[in-house]
């Protein structure tokens, strides 16, 4: 039986100059965003892009919220990258949870597990455990921040710095939206940033446990996501507008 060969870090060709060049634009947008609104947040989910992210904002001390969804179905990783990434930067990340009572009315319309039977029971399973606390942890806020990039997917080959959040009625910013996955991780290599330790392990996207797997070699770096679902679009929910 052949072993798969699975999706690994990828190298850069960025000159040290050219990766100081987008750190320092990245550092600027940030506190560009910053300075044009009064309650900023950050949604990270401790993978590489949200972590070149929270490097950036720590180390220009942007005036940035940080959060995650503690959907409850996350990898043990992931929870442990919470505290590594706290400790290491000397913040602190909000832990946004699901409402039990949404979390038990999936269960009891779908089962544990009903995500895996098709598209609708997947959204709604998303629905409870991702955009409903992520409306909740953004009441308030007049901006938010995403770690999408225009490479990830054929859902966002538009993308732009910025957007309107039709859906919350605030701005919307994607700071990495024409960065590389390998000016990703050249940043993080620079910088010395914390990887999440799937990332080592075959996995370039990280979702909750049941809905991600590792991605092999020459497969697109989403394809681990909700792969029992044959659909072009690897969203959950969190990035649609109405």
């Amino acid at each position: 039986m052949i072993t798969p060969e699975f999706w690994s870090i990828p190298t850069s060709t960025l000159t040290p100059a050219e990766l100081a060049e987008k750190s320092a634009v990245l550092k600027q947008r940030l506190t560009d965003i910053s300075s044009r609104f009064s309650d900023v947040c950050f949604a990270t989910s401790l993978a590489a892009e949200d972590m070149v992210i929270t490097d950036a904002i720590a180390k220009a001390d942007a005036k940035i919220k940080l959060f995650t969804l503690a959907t409850g179905r996350l990898h043990q990783e992931t929870v442990d990258m919470v505290k590594t990434t706290e400790g290491h930067y000397g913040i602190s990340i909000e832990k946004v949870y699901p409402q039990d009572n949404d979390v038990q009315a999936f269960i009891d319309q779908y089962g544990m597990n009903g995500f895996y039977d098709g598209e609708e029971p997947k959204k709604a399973c998303c629905s409870a455990r991702k955009i409903k606390p992520l409306n909740a942890a953004l009441l308030g806020a007049d901006a938010w921040i995403t770690g999408q990039r225009r490479e990830q997917s054929t859902t966002r080959t538009e993308l732009n710095l910025e957007e309107l959040d039709d859906a919350r009625g605030i701005a919307k910013f994607n700071p990495l939206f024409d960065w590389s996955e390998a000016d990703i991780w050249a940043y993080i290599k620079q910088e010395d940033v914390p990887i999440h330790p799937l990332h080592l392990k075959g996995f370039p996207s990280i979702g909750c446990e049941p809905c991600t797997r590792q991605v092999k070699k020459g497969e697109d770096i989403r394809a681990g996501r909700w792969w029992w679902l044959q659909s072009d679009s690897k969203e959950c929910g969190l990035h649609v507008n109405k």
